[in-house]
């Protein structure tokens, strides 16, 4: 069977290409001009390079190649997504439809189309499952009592701003909420709850309760640590088997190697 991959940035499409050719699978990419890495073509079987709003060319690219089955990886920037597309007509059609201007509302619409065409949109952890964490403290050191009184309250604000859609990452100190994500990301978020209030921040990064597991899996890695020590955070908690680990090893080392504690829940 020949797979499609819908690459953003970062290191998840090549993860998934990797995690393809282990499994023997054949696969095609249709990557974004404004955000995939170009070393893409050294590792895909086939590219071809689409703008953010090409909706048709990249359905007519897999529609040619025979796929039926089709993987979203790697981030998409907001900003880039509603303010500096070009939209053709296939993309310009599902905007006018939208309920709403959010990313899963339009990556839902895109799912549709693609289903509409004979293209199934599958779970982006499909080729990479050992990715995936389960429960437990993944670190050397357990987070304290007040980190797990942290995590707890955490937990219940993630939850409720989930059903929301809006950002998957809280940031918590002494049960106050000190920053939500909005549009900047992950390690932003952190580092702007850093600004406001110094030392002993716990952060949590939590999926979905439905997470559609097709696109927006929340992600973590090095830089995630990197951004913790900057702004004096000393744990992390995940949601186990839905959170994509970068460089799992690494991170862990890293995370060891600064007393954060890191857990999946």
């Amino acid at each position: 069977m020949k797979f499609g991959l819908i690459a953003g940035n970062g290191k998840f499409p090549f993860m998934v290409v990797e995690g393809a050719r282990r499994s023997g699978a054949e696969i095609v990419v249709a990557a974004i001009r404004e955000e995939t890495d170009a070393t893409i073509e050294q590792l895909a079987d086939r590219v071809t390079w689409v703008g953010i709003g090409q909706l048709g060319r990249m359905i007519r690219f897999f529609k040619d190649e025979g796929v039926s089955k089709a993987i979203m990886a790697g981030q998409v920037k907001h900003v880039q997504i509603f303010s500096r597309a070009v939209p053709d007509a296939r993309m310009l059609k599902v905007l006018l439809k939208l309920p709403r201007r959010n990313t899963d509302s339009l990556i839902g619409a895109i799912a549709s189309e693609l289903q509409s065409e004979g293209i199934e949109l599958i779970d982006s952890t499909y080729f990479v499952q050992d990715n995936l964490p389960q429960a437990g403290t993944l670190t050397r050191r357990q987070p304290d009592k007040h980190e797990r009184d942290d995590i707890q309250y955490g937990l219940e604000v993630a939850r409720e701003i989930a059903q929301l859609d809006l950002g998957q990452t809280i940031v918590v100190r002494g049960k106050a909420c000190v920053a939500i994500e909005a549009m900047e990301g992950t390690d932003a978020t952190i580092r702007r709850a850093g600004s406001l209030v110094s030392g002993r921040l716990t952060v949590v990064k939590l999926a979905k309760p439905n997470q559609d597991m097709r696109f927006d899996v929340p992600v973590i890695g090095v830089p995630t640590i990197e951004a913790m020590v900057e702004a004096g955070a000393t744990c992390l908690c995940i949601t186990a088997g839905k959170t994509l680990m970068f460089d799992r090893e690494e991170m862990i080392r890293t995370a060891d190697s600064k007393k954060i504690a890191v857990v999946a829940v």
